[in-house]
């Protein structure tokens, strides 16, 4: 039996596979999801669309299926199409659907006739809307010259009058410039920690083990766990700090941290949050975890 404010698939593929009955189906969303009011109506009429083109590339063997959003993703963005001036740009301010003015950085002038506007969160919380506009594009005027191009990996670009591109040293600048920022942060965070806190607990994590595991071993290097246990430790020496350490294997994450009951089912990465079954704390898995390496350490260095 479904269930009241679900749709069948049937419903969906009646409402969804065909491109024209998009207002169809948003309507119909909305009268099981009231808060799909709140949104820019146009931009559900372009997601349902792109689900259409999806399963028609899918039942075509082009693709695998679709790729559905989850909300958890920290990257999210939506495009709405430009219908009776629903989207302008006047100086360092842009009308959008829903929104009205919103003032934003401008790149570069806007020209021509707006198409749609794509609006984007990125993973560190910004925000970025890209402009489609049909334009006129005029030919370039015709010369003489002619270049040929040989790609390669040492040097990205070797042309034939003698011009080189090199993408080692780019790159390498590119990842300078990441290293810095990393290390910036890590000595900034441990300065911070060390001028706040007497006793700084921290779980004792293996990273060389960890790097093993070829999931997780490039996301591991890219936050650098050793590094900054490094620098906090020579620094809570500088400062007269204690800086205790965890077992790898103390259960951090599956205790609750005001009854110490234990839920095995945190062992699952994917259970981010959860209630205690004993004394009904609600916990976030990473807030509980670190309350608890807190306890832990300092029952260690009391002894």
């Amino acid at each position: 039996m479904k269930q009241s404010g679900q749709l069948s698939s049937n419903e969906w593929k009646s409402s969804c596979f065909n491109k024209f009955e998009s207002i169809k189906a948003v309507r119909m969303m909305k009268q099981h999801y009231p808060f799909l009011k709140e949104v820019d109506s146009i931009s559900l009429q372009k997601s349902v669309e792109n689900l259409n083109d999806a399963y028609t590339r899918y039942y075509k063997k082009q693709n695998n299926g679709p790729h559905y959003k989850s909300k958890r993703n920290p990257v999210q963005s939506y495009t709405t199409k430009q219908t009776n001036g629903n989207i302008e740009v006047l100086d360092n301010c842009i009308k959008l659907p829903k929104l009205s003015w919103v003032r934003f950085a401008k790149s570069r002038e806007v020209e021509g006739r707006i198409i749609n506007a794509t609006i984007r969160r990125n993973a560190a919380g910004k925000y970025f809307v890209s402009i489609l506009c049909e334009t006129d594009v005029q030919p370039l005027p015709k010369n003489d010259n002619a270049i040929g191009i040989d790609l390669g990996i040492k040097t990205f670009a070797v042309c034939s009058d003698g011009q080189t591109q090199k993408a080692k040293l780019h790159i390498a600048r590119i990842h300078e410039r990441i290293a810095n920022s990393r290390k910036d942060f890590l000595h900034k965070l441990s300065t911070k920690l060390n001028r706040e806190n007497q006793t700084i607990c921290l779980e004792d994590l293996q990273v060389k083990n960890l790097m093993k595991n070829h999931k997780m071993a490039k996301s591991i290097a890219e936050v650098s766990w050793a590094m900054f246990r490094t620098i906090l430790t020579y620094k809570s020496e500088w400062y007269g700090r204690n800086l205790s350490f965890v077992a790898k294997n103390f259960p951090s994450s599956q205790l609750c941290h005001v009854c110490r009951t234990r839920n095995p089912n945190v062992k699952h990465l994917a259970l981010r949050a959860w209630t205690c079954s004993k004394c009904g704390t609600q916990h976030d898995r990473d807030d509980n975890a670190s309350q608890n390496i807190k306890q832990e350490g300092i029952r260690l260095l009391i002894g």
